[in-house]
């Protein structure tokens, strides 16, 4: 069994916070008081400011020298933005993909794909249940191509996207379709180790799904 490092008290704080920010309960551009946070969580400023500053590397918090924190804003505009970044991150993974799986991983990736068709295919699919098995394809991506500073990037990128499909969830149902679709042709190029078949539909998907929050959020 490999050893696991129990969430610090920060950390803790700092997901219980994400999950407000990326369900909007803490809405776009508002402030996060520490003191108050502090005495309604019965924890130490310390370990609230150390989360939020996990908070500001996840892109979900700003901050700003003698006005403290507050939720960063989230318009069409940031979100196309975010999503390029991101999209190019994922294009760079799945070149090293293509050049670095194994047979032995072959499964693994076969399996955390099928988890996304399966979830799709549900007769109301769970929005979050998709969100959450799409990321689990680039989590055992990640494990592939090990390495560490690209998994580090797309991490941190996470719980701003996640944030951008929770507040555009119906428009976003309206792509599963395409959703579909994509993750049963990208395993094909992969496996063919067809690089620029991969990255191809990683950014005519990428662009589709932009355009999905773009709608939603204007």
């Amino acid at each position: 069994m490999d050893f696991q490092v129990p969430n610090t008290l920060a950390e803790q704080i700092a997901n219980y916070l994400a999950e407000r920010i990326m369900t909007g309960q803490i809405r776009p551009g508002e402030r996060i008081q520490e003191a108050t946070l502090a005495n309604e969580l019965k924890v130490s400023r310390a370990s609230v400011k150390e989360a939020l500053y996990t908070l500001e590397r996840w892109h979900l918090v700003e901050i700003t020298p003698r006005k403290g924190a507050s939720a960063t804003k989230l318009n069409a505009d940031y979100a196309s933005e975010l999503y390029d970044v991101y999209m190019h991150l994922l294009m760079m993974l799945a070149a090293r993909l293509c050049e670095r799986w194994q047979e032995s991983d072959k499964q693994m990736m076969l399996d955390a794909v099928a988890q996304v068709v399966e979830q799709v295919k549900q007769p109301a699919a769970d929005i979050t249940a998709v969100v959450e098995a799409s990321f689990g394809v680039m989590e055992a991506c990640c494990k592939v191509v090990d390495n560490p500073y690209l998994t580090e990037a797309l991490s941190n990128f996470k719980p701003a996207v996640s944030r951008a499909y929770y507040l555009s969830a119906e428009r976003y149902r309206q792509g599963l379709a395409q959703t579909s679709q994509f993750f049963s042709e990208l395993p094909q190029a992969v496996l063919a180790r067809d690089a620029d078949k991969a990255q191809a539909l990683i950014r005519g998907f990428a662009e589709h799904q932009k355009q999905l929050i773009r709608q939603a959020l204007s």
